[in-house]
Parts: structure tokens; sequence; C-alpha cells
């Protein structure tokens, strides 16, 4: 999956950006959501604002995941690197036998 990943951010400079701010909305997410299960109760606002931030999330992924499917370029790369992952012996296959 890194290789997927590395490939397509060299190649689409919009794949780059749109997984910075997914993997943005998804740190600040887990920050707070981290912080807020310190303090017990957690307060309405602070569950409004988990919701907001998981919302946040949410949006980026989906607008991610779009790109990757509607991009001519992400898709090609994509595929060209399943076909070399499909060509080539598996990471794990020694360790199976």
């Amino acid at each position: 999956m890194n290789n997927v990943i590395s490939v397509e951010t060299a190649v689409c400079a919009e794949h780059q950006r749109l997984l910075e701010q997914c993997q943005g909305a998804m740190d600040i997410w887990n920050e707070h959501r981290a912080e807020f299960c310190k303090s017990h109760p957690i307060s309405k606002e602070a569950g409004d604002e988990l919701l907001r931030l998981q919302a946040k999330y949410a949006r980026a992924h989906t607008v991610f995941e779009r790109h990757e499917h509607n991009c001519l370029l992400c898709q090609f790369v994509s595929r060209a690197v399943e076909r070399d992952s499909e060509c080539s012996p598996g990471i794990y296959s020694d360790s199976i036998l």
C-alpha cells in the first residue's frame, strides 16, 4: 500500500494534497479524542466538537477516495502498481511456509 501512495503522490499533486488534508483531519480528531477521553464525564460541548471533527475527517476522506476513483492518472498508476505486485512474489510467502 505504501508503494501505491508514494508512486501516486510523486505523479499527482492533487492526490498528495488531498492525502495530507485527510491525514491532518484524522490526526486532529484523534488528538482531541484522546484528550477528551482523559476527562470524565465528557461534556456536551466536547462531544459536539468530536462529532464535528469526525465529520470533517469523513468529508476529507470521501473527497480523497473520489479523487482516486475519478483521476485518470491515479487510476493508471494504481493499476500499474497492482500489476507489478501480482507479478512479483508476495512479501509474506516465505513466512507462510
